[in-house]
């Protein structure tokens, strides 16, 4: 029975030191990063259940749960924690600062290591496809050969979708929300004018600002302008309405009038407290960069794909629409890509994936649920051709650190398995021939078959593991009980 929804503690908070030089896209050097993360959830015995969470625009690794002193808790605490999307009694859940940032990820107001000074505007450009390498290096040193999904929204759908065509290997499922796949003139636009407002305030200096001023009207304008893209007409009508502030004025003047001028004037002025001028210059820049179509046509930027895809639109989002999000399922489903279409249903514009718990949970929840063997099974598997010594199956178990071990013919296809108590008791009896042991009427799982009825196989027979064969009995991969305890643990 799956747990109360609760809100989750942080098991793990830390900054990952990246030593070597990390060479971006435009070819310049950084002389080693630090990316901040957190982590909700506990992994399990081979790390299958670990999914990673990519923040929007200004957001930060802090995506779930309280900090002491929080006024708030983490930035998608409705969709992170026990009985939620990312359900923390099933799932290992990674969220990290983007490369970039000011959160504690290297970024522009980091110290440059020759100068020692912030880096400020000699800072390189960085691209989404940049930012999720920087992500990749943090899984590697992890330890996690395979993602059981990469989530996020906005421009954390965008890393989601990079992740997703640099690493299709990596990546079992996708969840892409209100997001594209290249950013339109409307969309690049808005960003400009925000990167104006800093760059015109006297106050930014070229960048270099740091310890003697700060830009704070420039830095709170783009935010006034970034916000209204965020909502839609009918939420503000809504939550404001034509409410004014006459009462409190003899009559109108240059000051605002409204109360959504009001409200605007408190989140640019709040945004300026958390959030680095420069940072915000460099993030839009690579939302504005970031493109993948390949020869103009998405189907063909899109064709290294090979996760289970989740796209989900906002139906009242004009910032990244909801025809955007069907050309990206469209593009998948040409490639023969497993890919689903859902909408929020909400009036709340782009910023609903951040508000609407309800039908994002129930959405989201039920994809990560249907899960089958495919999406747990253990890659790339190891084998061990029939007509092998027990000595050398032996030291394939001991050397790999496994206790089963799939048994093939000479073209790949299954023939049995043997395990390492099969080879404790050749040892005991001197066998020498693999084939004097191996159980060859083994049971199997279809890589669409669900985990229950893979659980189900394993209990009636009482047995460990199971290969995952395809139609022609070739071996994709092995699940384990150990694999599979965790994701089960919930039910």
């Amino acid at each position: 029975m799956k747990n109360r929804k609760g809100t989750v503690r942080a098991i793990q908070e830390g900054t990952f030191s990246y030593a070597e030089d990390f060479v971006t896209e435009s070819g310049r050097v950084l002389p080693g990063i630090d990316i901040a993360y957190e982590i909700y959830g506990r992994m399990n015995a081979d790390k299958s259940n670990a999914i990673l969470i990519c923040h929007p625009l200004t957001a930060d690794a802090h995506a779930a749960g309280w900090h002491e002193g929080d006024r708030k808790p983490g930035w998608w605490d409705i969709a992170i924690g026990p009985g939620k999307a990312f359900d923390t009694d099933q799932f290992c859940v990674i969220s990290s600062n983007v490369l970039g940032g000011c959160s504690g990820s290297t970024g522009p107001a980091s110290i440059h290591p020759t100068t020692g000074r912030p880096w400020a505007t000699d800072f390189p450009i960085v691209t989404i496809g940049d930012m999720v390498r920087a992500q990749k290096l943090l899984i590697d040193d992890l330890g996690i050969t395979r993602l059981f999904a990469v989530a996020g929204g906005s421009m954390g759908g965008m890393q989601v979708l990079q992740w997703a065509v640099s690493y299709p290997e990596m990546v079992r499922r996708v969840v892409a929300i209100a997001t594209t796949a290249s950013s339109g003139p409307q969309q690049i636009a808005f960003n400009a004018i925000g990167r104006r407002a800093v760059t015109d305030d006297p106050e930014w200096k070229d960048g270099h600002y740091y310890g003697v001023a700060f830009p704070k009207k420039g830095l709170s304008l783009a935010r006034m302008i970034g916000h209204t893209t965020y909502l839609s007409s009918e939420s503000m009508y809504e939550k404001f309405g034509r409410d004014t502030l006459l009462a409190q004025k003899d009559e109108p003047d240059l000051s605002p009038d409204f109360q959504v001028e009001s409200y605007l004037d408190y989140q640019g002025g709040s945004f300026t407290g958390r959030f680095d001028a420069n940072a915000y210059l460099y993030i839009t820049k690579a939302v504005d960069l970031f493109d993948l179509s390949t020869n103009n046509t998405l189907s063909e930027g899109l064709s290294p794909v090979r996760a289970k895809c989740l796209v989900i639109s906002i139906t009242s989002d004009w910032l990244y629409p909801p025809s955007e999000s069907k050309e990206i399922v469209s593009a998948l489903l040409e490639n023969g890509v497993e890919a689903e279409y859902a909408e929020i249903r909400s009036h709340y514009g782009h910023d609903a994936f951040l508000i609407e718990g309800g039908q994002l949970n129930y959405i989201i929840g039920r994809f990560l649920s249907r899960i089958c063997s495919k999406d747990v099974m253990y890659t790339p598997v190891v084998t061990i051709e029939k007509n092998a010594t027990i000595e050398a199956a032996s030291a394939v178990l001991i050397r790999r650190g496994i206790n089963h071990l799939p048994v093939t013919d000479a073209s790949g296809r299954l023939s049995g398995i043997v395990t390492s108590w099969d080879i404790a008791k050749a040892v005991a009896c001197r066998l020498e021939r693999l084939e004097e042991i191996i159980t060859t009427d083994v049971v199997c799982t279809a890589p669409e078959e669900s985990i229950e009825q893979a659980t189900e196989k394993m209990t009636k027979n009482s047995i460990s593991a199971l290969p995952v064969v395809d139609a022609d009995n070739r071996v994709l991969g092995i699940i384990t009980s150990e694999g599979l305890s965790r994701l089960l643990g919930r039910y």
